[in-house]
């Protein structure tokens, strides 16, 4: 985004000047902190996404989400932060509309629809133009069909690490398995492959070696003390996918992993009067969450796991911490300082 030649491309592909494109901003966890506070945001759009259930210390995030002016929420499944919206735009879902996914290992893939769109149903193109539009835009700089949104992706990433200048539509409908980058090739020679491997021969570097980096550990922004003794990491079960908007409305899949629970060594259990099975409150410095407990002895007596699928009472990320790294400025949500308790004596119930 502050790269003056970046700049310049992209606003050469929109036909608009450089100088009006947006510069670095806060990072995703700063702007929910910011939401509805003096200079921060007093409206916000959100796709697809459950920052109630998902982000570090989330009940302040969703006290900052129900501060807002306006929310408005464009989703498919009636998610917790929906719940909190002001306005709900039901969206289509992936099998009712055209287009392509990137998979985490850099392939493009064309999505065809299956089923067509119930009731009022639209595309989130179709969101982003109606809101361009009522300010002021010209519609036909914001189109709504996939294939031309595609062929402006390929323009804007021309040139750059994800190049995919040289990834048509026709080539995806022949079936080839094309990955980024694949710059388009001049005309008359051989179409570009792809790069299945990002560093297959060389890394990106003028000379073509890799650089190792010296690192000191340091520890973790928060560490166990008197008033919370144990580490605490969260993480996924098989049957249950990020925040379970999705899947925790699925009979089979809430069957198999029904609701929110602790990980303990059974040393600590003993240690805490915790039974396998019971209740527990799990609290930091920042909240408590509320889940059944589970011996567990490769656990590390030191140490609990929590999913954080799970909504509520349940929410692991009630307690997880917003320190963030330094640089990615991403949340440390593996690990947090806490103390675990049977529910019964701290006067709650699962």
């Amino acid at each position: 985004l502050a790269d003056p030649a970046a700049r310049a491309h992209v606003a050469s592909v929109w036909g608009v000047d450089p100088d009006t494109l947006p510069g670095p901003g806060r990072s995703a966890y700063e702007l929910l902190d910011a939401l509805g506070t003096a200079g921060g945001p007093r409206a916000l759009l959100v796709f697809g996404s459950n920052p109630a259930v998902s982000a570090p210390r989330a009940a302040r995030i969703a006290d900052r989400l129900a501060s807002l002016d306006l929310l408005v929420v464009a989703d498919f499944v009636p998610s917790e932060t929906a719940e909190l919206a002001d306005v709900v735009l039901p969206v289509t879902q992936w099998a009712e509309e055209e287009g392509t996914m990137t998979n985490l290992e850099g392939r493009v893939l064309r999505r065809r629809r299956l089923l067509p769109p119930p009731g009022e149903a639209r595309s989130d193109l179709d969101v982003l133009h109606g809101i361009a539009v009522r300010l002021g835009q010209d519609p036909a700089r914001f189109p709504t069909d996939p294939r031309a949104v595609f062929e402006e992706l390929r323009r804007a990433s021309a040139g750059g690490r994800a190049d995919y200048s040289g990834i048509s539509w026709e080539r995806l409908d022949a079936g080839e398995a094309l990955h980024w980058p694949c710059p388009e090739t001049p005309a008359g020679t051989a179409p570009h492959p792809g790069t299945p491997r990002l560093f297959l021969d060389a890394f990106a570097h003028p000379d073509g070696l890799a650089r190792f980096a010296e690192v000191e550990h340091r520890d973790a922004a928060e560490t166990p003390g008197a008033g919370y003794p144990l580490y605490a990491t969260t993480g996924r079960v098989l049957a249950q996918y990020q925040s379970g908007a999705q899947t925790r409305r699925v009979d089979a899949l809430n069957a198999a992993a029904p609701g929110a629970f602790v990980e303990v060594h059974p040393d600590t259990a003993a240690r805490l009067g915790l039974r396998d099975g019971r209740p527990a409150r799990v609290s930091s410095a920042r909240g408590s969450t509320l889940a059944t407990v589970r011996l567990v002895p490769s656990l590390r007596t030191d140490t609990v796991f929590l999913p954080f699928h799970f909504a509520g009472a349940g929410r692991a990320n009630l307690i997880t911490s917003d320190a963030l790294d330094p640089r990615s400025r991403m949340p440390e949500f593996k690990v947090c300082a806490v103390r675990v308790e049977p529910a019964e004596a701290a006067g709650a119930l699962l």
